[in-house]
C-alpha cells in the first residue's frame, strides 16, 4: 500500500504525493551478451576479408580505457569502460587489452599486473582465472606478455598481423584510438579494416543487448515520474537533477548516467545542451514555467534517453498546451510511420511539418506551410535532428557509413543519421519547438521567412523557452516498439503530477480514477 505526507521543498509549496517503492530489480547482467558481440564481430570481419581474397590470419586488438587523475592530483576519476571494449568484452575495469584470433575466434584478454599495495588499498588482487570466468573469454594473460603471447598464438607466416580501431566518430568528428603498447613496431598492423566494421556491428541489437536498455528504460521512466510527482515552484532545478540521480540509482544500481543531465526551465529549455558547468541546472523556477528534462540512467554501459516537459505547478496553460501538443503530434506521427525502410530524413521532414501545421493553426505563423518547407523554416523551431541511434553511447554508432551522406540544409544537417531504418536498431524520436531568439530574430527580419511570422502573437511565446518530448524506440519487423513509458498526454500529465498513479487506472467507461 502507499500513503500521501508532505513532502518539504526548497519554495512555499507543499504537496501530498503518495510514497512509491519501486517495482524494478536491476537484472543480472549475462556476460554471453559480449560472446555473441565477439562473434558478430568475427563473421563479419571474415566475410569482409574473404571477399577481398585475404587471408584470416591476425588479431582484433583493442586497448581499453585508462583511469585517469583529476588534473596534477591523485584523485581518480570515476572509470567508464571505453565503448567499443565494452561492448566486446564487458570489462568495467581499467587498463586492460582485449584480443580476438580472427581464424579461431578465440578471445583473450590482457590484464595490468598490479602492484602489492594494490591489496592494501584498493582492495584483493584477484587471478587470471576470476577474469576468464568473469568476463568468458579463452585465454586471459599479463599485459606484459602480449609481444610473446601474439606470437604463440598466431598460426600464419610472417609477422602477425594486428586489426586495430581506428576511424572517425560522426557525431563528434573525434577519431577513435587504436591500440598501442611497448614493441608494436615488431607487428603489421592495419588501421583502416576494423572500424567500420565493428561500428556497423553496434547498430543492429541483439535481444540480449535490448534487454539492457530496456531496463535502462524502465528505471529511467520512473525516475521521470517520480521527479513529475515531487516538484513545485520554488524548488531548484538541480533538485530535480538529484532525484533523478537518486532514484536511478538507488533502485536501478545505475551508477552512471547516459550523458549529463538537462533540466531546464523557463526560457533555459530553449538552450537545447542546457545543463553544462557554464548553465549548471541551478535556477530557481518559478509558477507558471515550463520545464524540459532530458535525463537517462545507464546500466551496465547499455543507455537511455528521455525528454519529458510539463509545467512545474502541474497545470497547462493554453499556450503550453499549444506548443506541447504540437510536438506530441510530431512525436506520435513519426513512431506510428516507423517501419523498416522507411527514411529518417522523411521522418524528420514529417515532425517539422507536424509542428509548423501546428504552429499556423495557433496563428504563430501564416502562409503556406509547403513554402516553409522550402524556406527551411522548421529549423528555426527544431535546429536538431529528430533523433539518433542509442546503445552503449548515447549517440551510437554508425550514423554515416561509407555511401550515406549527410544533408546540408538548416536543421537537415544537424541529423546523426540519414539512414533507413532495419529491424533491431534503437533510435530516439525526439522532436522539438523552442523559441531561440539566436534563431528566431533573424528569421523574422530575414527577407524570404519574414513573412511567415504573426509578429502580434509570436511576442507572447519570445520568453516561452522550448518543449522536446523523447522515446527510445527500437525497430521491428513490421513496425516498433516504444521502449520509454512515461506520461505523454497533457491530462495524463496533470493525473500525475496531482498524485495520481501511473500506469493510470481507468474505468469501463474510460474515465480514470
Amino acid at each position: 500500500t502507499t500513503k500521501s505526507v508532505p513532502v518539504p521543498l526548497a519554495g512555499k509549496n507543499k504537496k501530498l504525493i503518495p510514497i512509491v517503492m519501486s517495482s524494478l530489480t536491476p537484472p543480472p547482467i549475462p556476460m554471453e551478451l559480449h560472446a555473441g558481440n565477439r562473434k558478430k564481430l568475427v563473421d563479419s570481419i571474415r566475410r569482409h576479408l574473404s571477399s577481398s581474397n585475404r587471408s584470416l590470419d591476425g588479431f582484433v586488438l583493442l586497448q581499453g580505457g585508462e583511469e585517469k587523475n583529476r588534473y596534477c592530483t591523485d584523485h581518480a576519476e570515476l572509470f567508464r569502460q571505453e565503448s567499443y571494449f565494452a561492448y566486446l568484452f564487458g570489462v568495467r575495469e581499467p587498463d586492460f587489452y582485449g584480443a580476438i584470433d580472427i581464424g579461431s575466434g578465440k578471445s583473450i584478454l590482457f590484464i595490468p599486473r598490479l602492484p602489492d599495495d594494490y591489496a592494501v588499498w584498493l582492495g584483493e588482487i584477484k587471478p587470471l582465472s576470476h577474469f576468464k570466468e568473469t568476463y568468458m573469454v579463452d585465454m586471459v594473460f599479463y599485459v606484459d606478455e602480449i609481444i610473446q603471447v601474439f606470437n604463440e598464438q598466431f598460426k600464419g607466416s610472417g609477422n602477425p598481423l594486428l586489426y586495430l580501431l581506428h576511424g572517425l566518430n560522426t557525431d563528434s568528428s573525434n577519431f577513435s584510438k587504436p591500440a598501442s603498447f611497448e614493441g608494436i613496431e615488431k607487428f603489421e598492423t592495419d588501421l583502416t579494416t576494423l572500424h567500420p566494421i565493428l561500428a556497423e556491428c553496434r547498430v543492429i541489437k541483439s535481444s540480449l543487448e535490448l534487454q539492457l536498455i530496456q531496463f535502462a528504460n524502465d528505471i529511467s521512466s520512473e525516475a521521470h515520474i517520480e521527479v513529475m510527482r515531487r516538484v513545485a515552484p520554488g524548488m531548484k532545478e538541480y533538485q530535480m537533477e538529484s532525484m533523478f540521480l537518486h532514484h536511478s540509482y538507488m533502485y536501478g544500481g545505475c551508477r552512471h548516467c547516459s550523458y549529463t543531465c538537462i533540466c531546464a526551465t523557463g526560457d533555459n529549455s530553449a538552450v537545447l545542451h542546457y545543463g553544462h558547468a557554464a548553465a549548471p541546472n541551478d535556477r530557481t523556477f518559478e509558477d507558471g514555467d515550463l520545464a524540459l528534462l532530458d535525463m537517462g540512467a545507464e546500466y551496465h554501459f547499455y543507455g537511455s534517453d528521455i525528454t519529458c516537459s510539463f509545467p512545474v505547478n502541474g497545470k497547462f496553460t493554453s499556450d503550453q498546451s499549444l506548443i506541447y501538443n504540437a510536438v506530441l503530434e510530431a512525436h506520435n506521427s513519426v513512431i506510428s510511420a516507423m517501419k523498416p525502410g522507411v527514411n529518417w530524413v522523411d521522418m524528420h521532414k514529417l515532425a517539422e511539418r507536424i509542428i509548423l501545421e501546428s504552429l499556423k493553426k495557433g496563428s504563430i505563423l501564416t502562409g503556406d506551410v509547403d513554402d516553409m518547407m522550402v524556406q527551411r523554416l522548421g529549423a528555426i523551431f527544431m535546429p536538431h535532428g529528430l533523433g539518433h541511434f542509442m546503445g552503449i553511447d548515447t549517440h551510437d554508432t554508425g550514423g554515416y557509413p561509407k555511401g550515406v551522406e549527410r544533408p546540408k540544409e538548416p536543421g537537415l544537417k544537424s541529423l546523426r543519421t540519414a539512414r533507413d531504418l532495419l529491424e533491431g536498431m534503437v533510435i530516439t524520436v525526439e522532436p522539438g519547438c523552442y523559441f531561440i531568439k539566436a534563431l528566431l530574430i533573424p528569421a523574422m527580419e530575414k527577407t524570404t521567412t519574414s513573412k511567415f511570422f504573426n509578429r502580434e502573437t509570436i511576442e507572447r511565446f519570445r520568453n516561452f523557452g522550448g518543449v522536446r518530448i523523447e522515446s527510445d524506440l527500437v525497430v521491428t519487423a513490421n513496425g516498433c516498439k516504444n521502449m520509454t513509458n512515461v506520461p505523454r498526454e497533457t491530462w495524463e500529465i496533470e493525473a500525475v503530477m496531482a498524485g495520481g498513479p501511473w500506469p493510470l487506472v481507468t474505468t469501463e467507461n474510460n474515465s480514470t480514477k
